[in-house]
């Protein structure tokens, strides 16, 4: 794998600012791009993806010891699936959708046309570097606008494999890829883009949708949250387990709509607590030394957020809680021994925080109320998690909560779902991406009238309003 381009670098803003303004003339032009020369660069961009597997799998391991089969199931796939239900459906989503007049407008026909927003700038995460890049890139690809691209410097190897692939697909006046720390973002925040695209944490979206709004760019902010999971007295706990130790510890926690505590009925905590631990074992290995030798574990991605995490950790053990299985931290190997907490209390660190690491707190409960309560009395989460065999009990939760997205019995595949829109509220974010929603969250929806012969058109001209006018108007104004 070729070398990356040293992230420390700072890109000269006249750079930026040189691209930028080369991108607007593109950005005109691609407004009357087809729908065959858009699908074109998509399956060419899906084809050097796929044609660079291995080397997604050296980078991955290089930054954070993710291994291959994460890299394929999380990075790669959502990639192809975006891309390939781009492929096929975009004809259908760039034709313009008829709307049908309201008594008011009888005698217009309407639609609304699908026009690029324009230029684009995509900000992308450190977790899942080239799913939650380039997977936005193929909606505004999609959607026929350009766009500038901030991967994350956290991951060095992935953030220019992505550059190299960037390039061998688009020339620099369609898609651009900056690399460096915080301050190339910031300075790109400064140039006035159509749209910004941020996955990220919610204090870091506060920062981007404030820089946003000082040039009224539209935003969209995939954000986090602290997701709950709720395993009640009827659920398959043997699914439970499996599953939830597979979402949670996937990519060492570090994943946006990872399980970040999770409500236990107290009739079946101890049983499904010991489903999880053979799970774990079974998983990873029994002791530290052999999940942190674990082919199937990422690690934390720097020694920073290492110390991030351990010290939540230390927090809660310190306030009474206890390990029920892991609990160990390697600081000089980035790693954190996938963990369940029991006993935490409600003001440790770990309870008020998002956790993005392998802290599973196990919280004991009675009375599902109290749960929903408890869920309600906490920002709007990214995503919702409920295993039951109880239809009741499923639709309460899903009535009397809120969150961005929502699965029962099963964690993460609603992320998965393409069909489906993903994003948060409030907190956990702005906007929907994936599919359909993507396409949109790029596009501009423009209504457009076409005036043969109207009722409005006889209502409104200049100069007094008839009385007769005026009477009709009093006899109809509540049926039009």
């Amino acid at each position: 794998m070729t070398s990356t381009t040293n992230l420390h670098t700072v890109t000269p803003t006249a750079h930026m600012q040189a691209v930028f303004e080369r991108q607007a003339a593109t950005a005109l032009r691609l407004r009357s791009s087809t729908a065959a020369e858009r699908i074109a660069k998509i399956r060419k961009l899906r084809e050097a993806v796929i044609a660079h597997t291995e080397d997604w799998y050296q980078a991955a391991y290089a930054d954070f010891k993710k291994p291959p089969g994460e890299v394929d199931l999380a990075e790669i796939l959502p990639v192809c699936v975006e891309a390939n239900d781009a492929i096929r459906n975009l004809r259908r989503w760039m034709k313009p959708k008829r709307v049908w007049p309201t008594m008011l407008t009888l005698g217009t026909t309407s639609h609304v046309q699908y026009l690029p927003r324009g230029r684009c700038l995509i900000i992308g995460p450190f977790n899942y570097p080239v799913n939650l890049t380039l997977g936005p890139l193929v909606s505004a690809i999609a959607a026929g606008n350009t766009v500038i691209v901030k991967p994350s410097e956290l991951t060095p190897h992935l953030s220019g494999l992505i550059a190299k692939v960037v390039r061998e697909v688009f020339t620099e006046d369609e898609v651009a890829v900056f690399q460096g720390e915080a301050d190339v973002a910031q300075a790109l925040q400064a140039l006035p883009f159509d749209h910004v695209f941020f996955t990220g944490s919610p204090a870091i979206g506060k920062h981007v949708m404030a820089a946003a709004a000082k040039n009224l760019s539209s935003v969209t902010l995939e954000l986090g949250g602290k997701s709950p999971t709720i395993v009640d007295a009827s659920a398959d706990l043997k699914l439970a387990a499996v599953n939830i130790m597979w979402s949670k510890f996937a990519n060492a926690g570090q994943t946006c709509i990872a399980p970040d505590h999770v409500y236990v009925h107290h009739s079946v905590k101890e049983q499904w607590v010991d489903l999880c631990r053979q799970e774990l074992r079974k998983a990873y290995g029994a002791s530290l030394g052999e999940q942190q030798n674990s082919l199937g574990l990422t690690h934390m991605v720097n020694a920073r957020h290492t110390t991030r995490v351990k010290a939540l950790l230390d927090d809660a053990t310190a306030r009474g809680a206890k390990a029920l299985a892991g609990g160990g931290v390697v600081e000089d190997a980035c790693f954190v021994q996938p963990t369940l907490l029991d006993g935490i209390p409600a003001d440790a660190s770990i309870m008020q925080e998002e956790i993005f690491g392998p802290l599973l707190p196990v919280i004991g409960f009675g009375n599902l109320d109290e749960v929903i309560s408890s869920i309600n009395a906490g920002p709007k989460p990214l995503a919702l998690y409920v295993y039951s065999r109880n239809p009741s009990a499923i639709d309460q939760i899903l009535t009397q909560t809120a969150s961005g997205g929502a699965c029962v019995n099963h964690a993460l595949l609603q992320f998965l779902h393409a069909r489906l829109p993903f994003g948060g509220v409030n907190n956990s974010g702005i906007g929907n991406a994936h599919g359909h929603y993507g396409f949109k969250a790029f596009s501009h929806e423009r209504g457009v009238v076409r005036t043969q012969f109207s009722l409005a058109a006889t209502l409104f001209r200049a100069g007094p309003v008839p009385p007769l006018v005026r009477k009709l108007l009093k006899t109809f104004i509540r049926w039009v």
